[in-house]
């Protein structure tokens, strides 16, 4: 089609790339709503869900950790849960970037959205 135009014809496939990649991202935003991921700490007793984008979803926590003397270590059970289950969704978003990007061409650690 566009043959005879030198590198406007490579010009015009990477813009259509583009705009794939952009479909493909702006699903995959969607898609990281419904991904669920959990953290947890206490060897289980305090378990945090998130969506794959970092939304705190969900807390379930052992009832055997409730002791008043014991609130600051409750406090920080929770707290490492979350800080889990928050780490985990980086990961597992970056994990889903990957598939679309992957074959692009792009050189490795590439961010995207930009």
């Amino acid at each position: 089609m566009l043959k005879g135009l030198g590198g406007l014809g490579d010009m015009a496939k990477m813009m259509k790339q583009a705009q794939e990649v952009q479909a493909k991202m702006a699903q995959m935003q969607d898609e990281l709503d419904t991904i669920t991921v959990e953290g947890v700490s206490g060897a289980g007793l305090v378990k945090a869900t998130a969506t794959a984008k970092g939304e705190l979803k969900g807390l379930d926590i052992d009832p055997s950790i409730f002791n008043g003397d014991d609130k600051e270590v409750v406090e920080d059970l929770i707290l490492a849960a979350i800080k889990d289950a928050q780490s985990k969704a980086n990961e597992r978003s970056q994990q889903e970037m990957a598939k679309i990007t992957e074959g692009l061409g792009l050189p490795p650690g590439v961010n995207l959205p930009f």
